[in-house]
């Protein structure tokens, strides 16, 4: 694990198991993703950013990949567990560039091209099967092969360990020093269908259908290779840091309540920093 990781000390959100839940009831858990991406001057907007908003599927907590007999991916063991949603995307889809452009750095698309990130996001899901919506909002930040390797460490890399490691929770301390965020990103690739792992060789999304691809970029290709060269480097894991979690109940009418769960951090008796979920009960 890399020393610029500093873990918050922070006790499971009361959230959590409920969302879970929730989302182990969905025929699939998809989600639509909304980002904000800089308006171009010939917009004519009279604001700064545009909403864009599509569908994601989530992929499970960070660092705790649910088991899946038919990845076989080398897996890190259960060290840490969090509060982190994941999707898997490609670098080459216009939310990635947006989640630089629009985060602290304000990165430019050749920065997007390795890990960092950053820009704000919200993320809803709808339950109908317990009439239920959740809404977490917070910041994305994207992981890229460049993660984890030789050499100096790019300042994305730096702020995705650094901002997410503090969400980290450790439950295994002897096994910190093995655990690989490399490690962690292949064995999101290797949880995905081999069709799946085949569309990160896709012809450039957003390209003129009528361009004809090159043999190694075409529809319906499936990898089982893990070390893909074309579809690693396409192949990014996001990661959601909430700041605000919200769940509306509507399953009863007469009893609908909306819960709002904020993160703070502050100082604890020690001087350390440690973290907190506070709860709002409100009307939906």
């Amino acid at each position: 694990m890399s020393a610029t990781t500093h873990h918050l000390q922070t006790p499971p959100a009361p959230w959590k198991s409920s969302f879970i839940e929730h989302l182990g009831k969905m025929p699939s858990p998809e989600f639509v993703l909304s980002t904000v991406k800089p308006a171009p001057a010939s917009s004519n907007s009279p604001v700064p950013y545009l909403p864009r908003a599509r569908f994601c599927i989530y992929r499970g907590m960070w660092s705790e990949l649910p088991e899946n007999k038919h990845n076989d991916a080398p897996m890190n063991d259960r060290v840490y567990e969090s509060e982190l949603p994941t999707f898997t995307s490609d670098v080459r889809m216009e939310k990635i560039p947006e989640l630089f452009a629009t985060g602290a750095g304000h990165g430019d698309v050749d920065q997007s091209q390795g890990s960092g990130g950053g820009g704000p996001v919200e993320a809803v899901w709808w339950i109908k099967e317990v009439g239920t919506q959740w809404r977490v909002k917070g910041t994305a930040y994207v992981i890229a092969e460049d993660i984890e390797g030789k050499g100096e460490e790019s300042s994305g890399v730096r702020t995705v360990k650094s901002q997410l490691g503090e969400r980290m929770r450790v439950v295994e301390k002897d096994g910190q020093e093995s655990w690989s965020w490399g490690t962690e990103l292949t064995a999101h690739f290797g949880n995905c269908s081999p069709g799946m792992r085949g569309s990160w060789k896709n012809p450039p999304p957003g390209t003129p259908a009528d361009k004809e691809p090159d043999e190694e970029h075409k529809l319906g290709q499936k990898v089982t290779d893990l070390n893909d060269k074309i579809a690693r480097s396409n192949f990014r894991v996001v990661v959601i840091k909430p700041s605000e979690v919200e769940m509306t109940d509507l399953s009863d009418p007469e009893k609908a309540r909306r819960h709002r769960y904020t993160f703070i951090s502050e100082k604890g008796d020690d001087g350390e920093m440690v973290g907190k979920w506070t709860d709002e009960e409100l009307w939906p």
